[in-house]
């Protein structure tokens, strides 16, 4: 064999792995992967709250926790359902559980029917949060991430505990705040 091939075979045997593994990548792994890794269902655009947009009972605030909140009506059966799902969620995500706080926006006012400890209650008061709100079903179960944003949305009567504790362990790994 002379240099000039030798070259040209050493060559595609470096190149060539390269360039089919790119073409394998974009044209036969790539269709029909979904882009995200999450089970939540992401918020688009996210929405920015205020401290004045939501009213939490006491001196709590969104800012510095990651916030599982349930946003209805009223609260009934399903309600106290998903709001138990939600506290059995923050139990779950052990030695991390004190970076994640729960809060039920209840529009009437009414509460679940156990008394809860550390439930926050919250009300909507800022009109265009609450216009957003409005494009999800009733019942929906939202993550507000430290700085306030509503970033994830949850259907609650498809609401998996594992695969929620997934995408908060996911996010608590790389997140630097709260």
């Amino acid at each position: 064999m002379t240099a000039r091939k030798e070259l040209w075979v050493l060559l595609a045997m470096f190149v060539l792995p390269i360039v089919l593994g790119t073409m394998a990548y974009y044209y036969v792994v790539d269709e029909g992967v979904d882009s995200t890794v999450n089970y939540g269902e992401l918020v688009q655009p996210i929405i920015a709250t205020e401290q004045a947009d939501i009213d939490l009972e006491g001196d709590n605030t969104l800012q510095g926790l990651w916030t599982l909140a349930y946003v209805d009506q009223s609260c009934d059966a399903a309600c106290n359902t998903s709001i138990n799902n939600i506290k059995d969620t923050r139990i779950l995500m052990n030695a991390d559980m004190r970076r994640l706080q729960r809060i039920a926006i209840i529009a009437d006012g009414s509460g679940p029917n156990e008394i809860d400890e550390g439930l926050i209650s919250a009300t909507i008061i800022g009109d265009s949060v609450k216009t957003k709100l409005q494009a999800y079903p009733q019942r929906s179960i939202f993550l507000i991430d430290p700085l306030g944003n509503i970033m994830l949305h949850y259907q609650p009567n498809a609401f998996d505990i594992k695969r929620v504790l997934k995408d908060l362990k996911r996010l608590f790994k790389y997140s630097r705040i709260g």
